[in-house]
């Protein structure tokens, strides 16, 4: 997987179905090796059109348990809510967000004041640590612009804990190179690596366990295996999920940004006279990410033209020629930031009952799997 892979909802279906043919069955117990870029993926490799919402977490899940079943399908499942509840989780604690940003500016100051740092920083980013595998992971990140989920889990515990560096800016590292970078999943996996997500604990990369997951391809050498857990002075504070607004029964202007491209799904109650794209970028993201941002967005405009008979229109002032502008929910990120006042934001079902069980911990998510499923009328089996 790679930005120069399509980024379409057609590429997503098709490696939805090579990942049912070919790795869906060995996926929980091979979940956890990287055994590197080259090799056959042991993932499902659905994460960049999931982010896109090219493909939805209803019909990736809906299909792997069709075709395993749903206790071999548990382990897929529980994986999929993941996504899910950071999503959620960062919607009930915004400040999660706001406060990782303002950290990025810090952490830029100060590699823009300590040379120390800035060189530490540069060697990191550039794969020069001496630490064979992060070195190679992190020219992998930029050359390929994806990362195996496991490595990304070392990568970042050796950024904090070995190469002691501020922990937002590896955050900013991944979200300007990873074709699948989500704010919420990226900003909340870094800070549950940092053990600020759930206090104290956090996660300690050894290289027993690279070594092991990798099939011996690095031997690490210099890691911390007993750092303390990071720790801050005011955690985000909780706060009411904010309601999804009313869908009007009239002609609309639909509005498609980068968190949801399958208008074919969307919860729309009226006719869509025209569509347009939002497009907003993660901060600094590189030129391969923003590629497949467009081929992104332009697929899914193509798509709800021919969904709703109505024709794209550029994204300027007066696009919606005075028509109510709908949107689907942009999850707090770029693009929430990134809309104006007055646009109505329509929610999932997934989403609207599963969020309200992600403000705590995963686990109170992951004992309402059944119920969301449930509500959402996901089958066991086909």
């Amino acid at each position: 997987m790679n930005a120069q892979t399509p980024i379409t909802r057609q590429a997503g279906l098709d490696q939805l179905d090579a990942f049912l043919r070919e790795g869906a069955a060995d996926y929980a117990s091979m979940r956890n090796t990287d055994l590197g870029p080259a090799a056959h993926p042991t993932t499902s490799a659905l994460s960049p059109y999931l982010r896109r919402r090219l493909l939805t977490e209803h019909e990736v899940v809906a299909a792997v348990r069709s075709a395993l079943g749903e206790r071999a399908a548990e382990k897929f499942t529980s994986e999929v809510f993941w996504r899910t509840y950071f999503k959620g989780h960062l919607e009930t604690h915004p400040a999660g967000w706001s406060d990782t940003l303002a950290l990025i500016a810090a952490g830029r100051e100060r590699l823009d004041a300590e040379p120390g740092l800035r060189r530490a920083h540069a060697a990191a980013v550039e794969g020069r640590t001496g630490i064979d595998c992060f070195d190679a992971w992190a020219r992998e990140l930029v050359e390929t612009n994806w990362l195996h989920n496991h490595a990304r889990m070392w990568f970042a515990s050796i950024w904090i804990f070995t190469l002691r560096l501020p922990w937002a800016l590896g955050a900013a590292f991944f979200l300007r190179h990873l074709v699948d970078g989500d704010p919420a999943s990226n900003t909340l996996s870094w800070r549950w690596v940092a053990g600020l997500h759930t206090r104290g604990k956090h996660y300690v990369a050894r290289a027993e366990n690279i070594r092991r997951y990798t099939a011996g391809r690095f031997d690490p050498a210099g890691l911390d295996e007993n750092p303390h857990s990071l720790d801050e002075e005011r955690p985000p504070r909780e706060t009411a999920l904010l309601a999804a607004d009313a869908v009007p029964s009239g002609d609309v202007a639909l509005l498609l940004h980068l968190d949801d491209l399958s208008p074919e799904t969307l919860p729309i109650g009226g006719r869509v006279r025209c569509v347009a794209g939002l497009l907003a970028h993660a901060d600094d993201a590189a030129e391969p990410v923003r590629a497949a941002d467009r081929a992104a967005m332009r697929d899914g405009l193509e798509r709800a033209a021919s969904r709703f008979d109505c024709p794209i229109v550029p994204f300027a002032d007066g696009w919606a020629d005075g028509l109510p502008v709908v949107t689907p929910w942009a999850p707090i990120g770029p693009t929430a930031s990134a809309l104006q006042p007055g646009v109505l934001r329509i929610r999932r079902l997934w989403d609207e009952v599963a969020w309200p069980q992600s403000s705590r911990g995963f686990f109170r998510l992951r004992s309402a799997i059944p119920a969301v499923l449930d509500a959402c009328a996901v089958p066991e089996h086909a």
